[in-house]
């Protein structure tokens, strides 16, 4: 069989959509994996072919926008990246399709996906890799910062998500989408994250049922898989002085704010005057090194990127941004967070955390050095956190994500 995988957004997006190729791979599949041009060389790295649908100079806009990192601003410009990649992205779909032996699967922003779907009745499946980005009115995603309104009355809510799609979500995105599937003679769709964005066919959840509970409104085509947990380690090593440093002294606390984030001066300054106050050493993960507090001590290394897998369970604790597949790596090596929530699934996904035990979460206003201090050392000195840490680390170690996922793509004809 032939997979299409079209991911959109930064490396936490595309990441787990090359575990899932590599897998199908080994299976004896084709696999084509459409994304933005900077992600070209990891997934040819990983055996996988890569056709690009956006450029470099498009995806260097949309991070060096601060509104991306928005509560509210962040999914207009998402959606101004992902609305000139849906007829590229669509004619690349039509150039490698091949009817009876193709496969799609789409992530939940892969609108071009969905349409190609339509158009020719494809075998497809839609990809979720967070609890957030299923809409229910059962249990409510937290909204920014990290308010949880699934206690109202259900009918309240109901209205609540009808206002956010018609006065919010619809007119930032139903005028291109469907002037475009007009050209196509497709009809317009309405409420489009209410049931559209999802295949009919099939849906599947990259994360454990521990982590987002099955709502009563989900899809009914609905299926788990887990955590993908992929990052592999051989695409790119340890390097001789990270892996010395690792062997060095003390775990260090490794500082993370999303590939993607070139906004994030005042997240690593706080990070930086916390570690020497409280004499930890730290590892600070940024492709954007200006955005790094000048003359960072020896205790402190960066790096550009390194593996989670291979750093992680050999960390004291991962201060983050709230990213999923952040997160996952951190449940997976069995360490505390201190999440700094923005936008998208972030703030759902830190209130999750912390009420799994394993975390605390401050807003980017209240991440200041003092806080910071407090919260890193009550999360260090909890033992009920090291042990509700080391609880959901054992809960992952039995369980393949990508496999479950193969397995469940693998039956879609």
């Amino acid at each position: 069989m032939r997979f299409l995988l079209t991911p959109v957004g930064s490396s936490g997006d595309v990441h787990p959509f090359i575990g899932i190729g590599r897998e199908l791979l080994a299976r004896g599949h084709e696999v084509i994996l459409f994304s933005a041009e900077p992600h070209r060389q990891v997934v040819e790295q990983s055996g996988i072919e890569f056709a690009a649908t956006a450029s470099i100079e498009q995806y260097q806009a949309a991070t060096l926008n601060p509104d991306l990192w928005h509560p509210s601003r962040g999914f207009k410009t998402v959606l101004e990246l992902v609305i000139p990649m849906l007829e590229p992205t669509r004619l690349g779909l039509e150039a490698h399709y091949q009817a009876g032996r193709t496969i799609l699967v789409g992530h939940p922003l892969g609108f071009a996906t969905r349409v190609f779907e339509e158009q020719t009745g494809a075998p497809a499946a839609s990809i979720h890799l967070a609890p957030s980005s299923l809409r229910s009115a059962y249990k409510v995603p937290a909204l920014p910062p990290g308010v949880d309104i699934s206690g109202l009355p259900l009918w309240v809510k109901r209205t609540l998500w009808a206002l956010i799609d018609r006065a919010g979500i619809d007119p930032q995105i139903t005028p291109a989408l469907n002037r475009w599937r007009g050209t196509l003679g497709l009809q317009p769709v309405h409420r489009v994250f209410k049931d559209w964005v999802n295949s009919p066919r099939l849906v599947i959840g990259l994360f454990p049922e521990w982590f987002g509970a099955r709502q009563p409104d989900w899809p009914g085509q609905f299926q788990y898989a887990s955590f993908p947990l992929w990052d592999d380690p051989g695409i790119a090593p340890l390097d001789a002085e990270l892996a010395a440093f690792l062997e060095a002294g003390s775990p260090p606390v490794v500082v993370f704010p999303g590939s993607a984030n070139r906004h994030a001066a005042r997240f690593f300054a706080a990070a930086a005057i916390a570690l020497q106050r409280l004499k930890r050493r730290g590892l600070f993960l940024t492709g954007y090194p200006e955005q790094l507090p000048p003359g960072l001590p020896d205790s402190i290394l960066h790096r550009a990127y390194a593996p989670f897998s291979a750093v992680l369970p050999r960390s004291a604790a991962l201060v983050h941004h709230g990213g999923v597949g952040t997160m996952a790596q951190g449940f997976a090596a069995g360490v505390p967070h201190l999440i700094m929530p923005m936008a998208f699934d972030q703030p759902d996904n830190a209130l999750r955390a912390t009420r799994l035990g394993t975390a605390r979460w401050l807003t980017p206003k209240r991440f200041t050095p003092e806080r910071v201090t407090a919260a890193l050392e009550d999360l260090l000195d909890d033992p009920a956190v090291a042990r509700a840490a080391t609880e959901h680390r054992d809960r992952l170690r039995p369980v393949s994500g990508i496999r479950m996922a193969c397995d469940l793509l693998e039956r879609v004809l």
